[in-house]
């Protein structure tokens, strides 16, 4: 039976859901307020989109090969590159799960409370049990639950989960009907007043008035929200045809993604005054989604003059709502990351090059061995992180600069690699957007730099403030999991050279990606 292939509109509207995050949203206003719009903007040109197309050249050129992005750099530069920047990718998700897993306690707040109360919990009131030190030991317990469940092939629990997904849009399509509703209620008065020009040069944080290194920084938070766009690379093949529908579909897509974060974040400073509602000294990144959702509400039925203890309700209740439709998109998607991520570099790369069992698939796909060793790091950096201090804005701060640098750090690897890749000969070049080898080295290094400046900015920046943990953890992700995977590949080199068939085995690899 011959594969259905995506139309154009199906096409955008996957591009649309691998990268769009609504969370990032109230986080880009209260780290920014309007100031945010500009850098999406930018971010947009000078990475989404250049970099977009150039995973599409790697999966259309690359389609059979079964290591994604791993067979991709390992064929255009080499073995231990590619496993050295894909190693950094996974583990970017290893951040990424420290992060939720130590996170997910505040919905579960909200869900119970109304309101995140994270920080004044403690167990039976001892010192040493409260704030981010309980909640780093709940989310060990928490994460191996998780993987103890999903060990035992429990996956029918993801699709129970997957309600998150659809529950998300909603909350999207809640949020600008009912910002428009309250703008024609209000005869088009704003919450947050919009100056124009000043507003989208003058960050409302005070922390970022002022200082360009801070606002330089930010553009990690827009490269962020631009991530997952390496899951486009599979999609060219998939597309009724790509040489005219695919490059229009990112693009299309890259234009609406744009505008939706632009929209939103002018939408969430129609209902939220900054100084009012993100002044208190308690709105961490963890909580800040929740607090404007719940302020959402409650200017809902100001908007309406409904009385304080009707807005009150509605905020309690939206609180709730909006809490647990989050609690269950994070639970499928760790549900679903804690082996699917692992499983691809496992699959992609040689099993010798895994210590002991690490490198074993079992018969029903799941990568148990690895899957506990991934456990004990993960915990291990949880209690790290959360017995580090007691400030649980650091705590949220950290964690959120850890996923952010670790997760964009890897995306320099494939760009960089893309000039090598164009100068490849007798691929498959059936799908092209850089026509000639210069716009190859002019975008792949616009975007490697860009990338590189970036995270620079945001790694340095905490410590010009004295937060020098911060600059600390956002540098240790990728520089520790950087010398840990050449390391490992060194010694997997060392291993096959004392092993003749080991060494065969390499050395017809190695002819096969030079014949490439």
């Amino acid at each position: 039976m011959k594969e259905k292939k995506l139309g154009l509109m199906a096409l955008i509207l996957m591009i649309f859901t691998s990268v769009y995050g609504f969370n990032n949203i109230p986080r880009s206003y209260y780290l920014m307020g309007y100031a945010a719009i500009p850098w999406f903007v930018v971010a947009g040109i000078l990475f989404f989109i250049p970099f977009a197309f150039m995973v599409a050249e790697f999966g259309s050129t690359f389609r059979e090969e079964k290591g994604g992005m791993y067979s991709w750099m390992c064929k255009s530069v080499g073995p231990k590159y590619a496993f050295i920047g894909t190693f950094m990718w996974y583990t970017s998700y290893v951040l990424w799960m420290v992060n939720v897993s130590s996170g997910i306690w505040v919905p579960v707040s909200n869900i119970i409370f109304g309101k995140d109360c994270t920080s004044e919990w403690s167990f039976f009131g001892f010192d040493l049990l409260s704030g981010t030190r309980l909640l780093g030991v709940m989310a060990v317990i928490f994460f191996i639950l998780i993987t103890f469940f999903v060990t035992k092939g429990i996956d029918k629990i993801r699709k129970v989960t997957s309600i998150g997904g659809t529950a998300v849009l909603t909350i999207n399509i809640l949020v600008v009907v009912g910002s428009i509703i309250m703008i024609i209620a209000r005869h088009g008065q704003l919450e947050q007043p919009f100056a124009g020009f000043e507003s989208l040069k003058t960050p409302l944080n005070v922390a970022y008035q002022g200082s360009p290194i801070m606002i330089l920084s930010f553009i990690v938070y827009a490269l962020f929200a631009y991530g997952g766009i390496e899951a486009v690379g599979g999609l060219v093949d998939k597309t009724e045809n790509p040489k005219k529908n695919f490059p229009k579909g990112i693009v299309t897509a890259a234009v609406v993604i744009v505008i939706g974060y632009a929209l939103l974040i002018m939408l969430v400073g129609s209902f939220t005054n900054y100084e009012e509602i993100l002044g208190a000294g308690n709105i961490t990144l963890g909580n800040v989604s929740y607090v404007i959702m719940s302020n959402f509400a409650a200017e809902f039925g100001k908007a309406f003059g409904m009385s304080v203890a009707t807005q009150a309700l509605l905020s309690n209740i939206f609180a709730r709502v909006y809490a647990l439709i989050m609690l269950l998109a994070l639970l499928g998607a760790m549900f679903t990351l804690v082996y699917s991520t692992l499983k691809q570099i496992i699959d992609g790369t040689p099993k010798e090059l895994w210590p002991g069992k690490m490198g074993v698939v079992d018969e029903d796909g799941m990568p148990r061995h690895a899957m506990w060793i991934q456990c004990v790091i993960v915990c291990a950096l949880i209690l790290l992180v959360s017995f580090g201090g007691d400030n649980m804005q650091q705590f949220f701060l950290i964690l959120t600069a850890m996923v952010n640098v670790g997760m964009t750090v890897p995306y320099m690897f494939i760009s960089f690699a893309f000039p090598r890749f164009k100068k490849l000969k007798n691929v498959d070049r059936s799908f092209e957007v850089y026509k000639t080898q210069r716009s190859a080295n002019f975008w792949g290094y616009v975007v490697t730099i860009t990338l590189f400046l970036a995270n620079l900015f945001a790694i340095i920046q905490p410590a010009f403030d004295g937060d020098y943990l911060t600059t600390f953890w956002s540098l240790s992700g990728p520089v520790i999991f950087g010398i840990v995977a050449w390391i490992m590949y060194t010694h997997y080199e060392k291993k096959i050279a004392k092993n003749p068939e080991l060494a065969a085995a390499k050395l017809d690899e190695d002819e096969a990606n030079a014949d490439a």
